[in-house]
């Protein structure tokens, strides 16, 4: 394994940024390549077999790159496809969940709230997840229509505004005191999630998390030792979106994946 090769880092779109910035704050050194497969987003409502599809054609795109580890930024492709890229592939996988652990262990209510796609929350990783959190009531939402806003530039529209509320006021009623955000897209939405909630609810999402076990496989494979690695961006739908996402500080290269 050559230090210097790539992380590749792939999601349904452009919420995997939100995962990405993580890692490229945690690991500065290290060349990145963020694969945002938006044609296809959301992945939340597709069925299980097309996520797995889905996720291998981004590993193969990655790994022709010359990846040296692949981060799956979407919880939805984690969930549901992690297992089958890690039977598949010779590579390192390091997956995202919905962070119910540290919610349900510091609940004072022992109620806390998730915010996630369907595919998520129907997956059979996240129930054998929450099984373990039996004494903790989990309110589970999908989050219907927030990923195709975000992807459509809409964080700020009042059709968002209206969704959240719809989504967050029956868990602010049944008195949580965590809400889980179990979509790598959702990040984006705390500013407008935190009009809505009381101050006492933490958010919790999974990004910083994902930064450092990157990190620990890291020490396993070797890090990069250079600095001057600018990060790769592709989309395969209208790369404005991820840009303006990502502040306009780098281009992102339209392909066809």
């Amino acid at each position: 394994m050559d230090n210097k090769q790539p992380i590749g880092i792939f999601d349904s779109g452009i919420g995997g940024t939100s995962i990405w910035k993580e890692i490229h704050h945690l690991l500065p050194n290290e060349k990145t390549i963020y694969l945002a497969d938006s044609k296809n987003a959301p992945y939340g409502e597709k069925s299980k077999e097309e996520i797995i599809r889905l996720s291998m054609k981004n590993t193969d795109f990655l790994l022709d790159m010359g990846c040296k580890l692949i981060v799956v930024a979407c919880n939805t492709a984690t969930t549901n496809a992690i297992r089958e890229l890690r039977a598949k592939y010779n590579v390192p996988f390091i997956g995202i969940e919905p962070a119910i652990k540290p919610a349900a262990i510091n609940s004072k209510t022992q109620i806390i709230g998730i915010l996630a796609t369907k595919g998520t929350l129907n997956s059979e990783l996240f129930n054998k997840t929450t099984e373990i959190f039996f004494e903790t009531k989990i309110i589970e939402q999908i989050g219907y229509g927030l990923v195709e806003l975000i992807e459509n530039g809409q964080i700020d529209s009042p059709e968002m505004e209206q969704l959240l509320r719809s989504y967050l006021n029956p868990m602010i009623e049944a008195n949580i005191d965590f809400l889980v955000l179990g979509c790598s897209h959702y990040p984006y939405l705390i500013p407008q999630i935190r009009k809505i909630i009381p101050d006492h609810i933490q958010i919790i999402d999974s990004g910083l998390a994902v930064a450092r076990q990157t990190q620990n496989v890291l020490k396993e494979i070797g890090f990069n030792p250079d600095n001057n690695n600018e990060p790769i961006f592709y989309t395969n739908t209208n790369p404005k979106v991820l840009e303006n996402i990502l502040g306009g500080e780098y281009i992102v290269q339209e392909k066809d994946f």
